[in-house]
C-alpha cells in the first residue's frame, strides 16, 4: 500500500438516545430545499403537497419514521 496517500478515519455520528439504528439506513443528499411534511391519507394512498414552484422539478422522498 502507497504511504503517501492519506488514510481516510471513520466518521463517528452520535446520535440521542431516543433514535434507534434498527432498520435505519443513512442517506446523504446534495440539494436545493428540503421541507419536511407528514404525508395525509388520499383515498387508497397518501400525499404530500409541494410548492409549485417545484412542480417539473426532481425530488428524492425520504421516510424518516
Amino acid at each position: 500500500m502507497d504511504d503517501r496517500i492519506p488514510k481516510k478515519e471513520p466518521k463517528l455520528e452520535i446520535l440521542p438516545s431516543s433514535i434507534s439504528l434498527q432498520n435505519k439506513v443513512k442517506f446523504e443528499v446534495y440539494g436545493e430545499e428540503m421541507i419536511e411534511k407528514e404525508v395525509k391519507q388520499s383515498g387508497n394512498s397518501g400525499r404530500v403537497y409541494l410548492p409549485p414552484e417545484w412542480v417539473g422539478k426532481h425530488v428524492k422522498i425520504i421516510r424518516i419514521d
